[in-house]
């Protein structure tokens, strides 16, 4: 069965086991240097009182073999093997409670004869055993403690998360607000930068969606009242076959106002369907051609002229294509609509730092920058329209990524610059087409 992993819970699993096993590793490390340590003192106090004997002149020169003596508690005695042994031998015995340890010492290797001294050191042991015991208190302590830091520290580093969490639960549509980051720990700034980026998205289009919905009632309203006000007048006398079908006439007029108010609120809908698709490889240069070979022919008959500075000559990007076919001619459109006869449409583009920077500039009349023409049904100038193409567009380059603007021509010439930037970490330059 599949299971959910907590990372809270996988972090302090492996936190409380790693500190055991080094916990462990250095206790056992600690009695083992100071058993060596005791064992080697001890060693070398038996070793000094062996060398001691065996350069005992007396002691070498006597017939006896064996001795008896109680000096400091220790025994020693002279011993003969049958065979030579050069090596120091040293070996612990028991006997009852008590425990001894017993050095073999080399006295005359000629003669076979050895060295046997003997100390008692069960105090020793004892005192190794207290040390063990107080080893392992100490162990079960540490370990105490690390498990409750394990859980405090757990609790810390998932707080963040918990924060956020709750800060987003209570958001709705009447009440979002970006996070603030600045009380964020600083490996959580990122998350929140693009939380607060998403809410801002969510922001625009709450906004939009409300816009969109009172403008549409508000489009909607005006030609229904003009329509029922033409009934009424057309109903209150009697009319000739003519002037009846000239009230048709204006109201079907009318409708075909409001059935192109719908079809752009339609086109919002399929956008939206747009903007699920699967981002496709594709060179944006040559979408941009084409959509300029498109227009070249419409701008001739409209006694206008369109140039086209397309640069780099190829740029790869992961997008959606319909997308960036909807705001370039959307762009396109409103350059025509307002570009006087006889003057001239640029279409160009660059390469810069961030990624890809299309503009449309035209010759038309300007912008009110103060207006954001990027609203639902927001008109500029007295041309016909709706006002959806650039709330379309606006729509469109956010689920691209990308940052769309409008301002005023900066040099000698009247007009707008639509500006496209697209921000695509998956693009690359392609070789010169040839």
């Amino acid at each position: 069965m599949f299971y959910k992993k907590s990372i809270r819970k996988s972090f302090l699993i492996q936190l409380i086991f790693s500190s055991l096993f080094l916990i462990l590793i250095f206790s056992s490390l600690l009695y083992f240097y100071i058993e060596n340590s005791v064992y080697e003192e001890k060693h070398q106090e038996l070793l000094k009182y062996a060398k001691n004997i065996t350069n005992n002149k007396l002691v070498a020169q006597t017939d006896e073999h064996t001795f008896n003596e109680n000096l400091l508690s220790l025994k020693f005695e002279m011993l003969y093997l049958k065979t030579k042994q050069t090596d120091i031998d040293m070996y612990e015995t028991t006997e009852g409670t008590k425990t001894y340890l017993t050095l073999l010492h080399p006295f005359n290797i000629n003669e076979m004869t050895y060295v046997k001294v003997t100390k008692e050191i069960t105090p020793t042991i004892q005192l190794l055993d207290k040390i063990l015991h107080y080893i392992f208190i100490i162990n079960l302590v540490s370990f105490a403690l690390v498990i409750v830091y394990a859980i405090a520290l757990s609790k810390m580093l998932v707080m963040p998360l918990k924060t956020l969490t709750a800060k987003l639960s209570n958001m709705n549509e009447h009440l979002i607000k970006p996070i603030k980051t600045e009380q964020l720990p600083l490996e959580f700034e990122p998350l929140g930068m693009t939380i607060n980026h998403l809410i801002l998205r969510i922001q625009n289009f709450v906004k939009y969606q409300k816009e969109l919905f009172i403008g549409t009632a508000h489009e909607l309203k005006t030609p229904l009242a003009v329509i029922k006000l033409k009934n009424q007048v057309t109903l209150i006398k009697k009319r000739t076959p003519d002037e009846y079908i000239e009230a048709l006439n204006t109201t079907n007029k009318t409708i075909d106002e409001m059935n192109f108010i719908v079809s752009n609120i339609l086109k919002i809908g399929r956008q939206e369907g747009a903007q699920l698709d699967k981002p496709v490889e594709a060179d944006v240069i040559e979408v941009l051609q084409k959509k300029a070979d498109d227009f070249k022919l419409l701008a001739k008959s409209e006694n206008k002229e369109l140039l086209v500075n397309l640069q780099p000559n190829a740029f790869m990007a992961s997008l959606q294509v319909s997308l960036l076919n909807q705001i370039i001619q959307n762009f396109l459109q409103n350059a025509l609509k307002f570009t006087p006869k006889g003057r001239t449409i640029t279409l160009q583009s660059s390469q810069d730092d961030v990624g890809l920077l299309i503009e449309v500039i035209d010759e038309g009349c300007g912008i009110d920058e103060s207006v954001d023409l990027f609203a639902p049904f927001k008109r500029q100038g007295d041309k016909s329209g709706v006002g959806l193409g650039l709330f379309l567009a606006k729509s469109a380059a956010d689920a691209l990524g990308g940052n769309i603007q409008l301002k005023n021509r900066e040099d000698e010439k009247e007009g707008t610059i639509a500006s496209l930037q697209l921000n695509s970490k998956l693009s690359c330059i392609l070789p010169i087409k040839s």
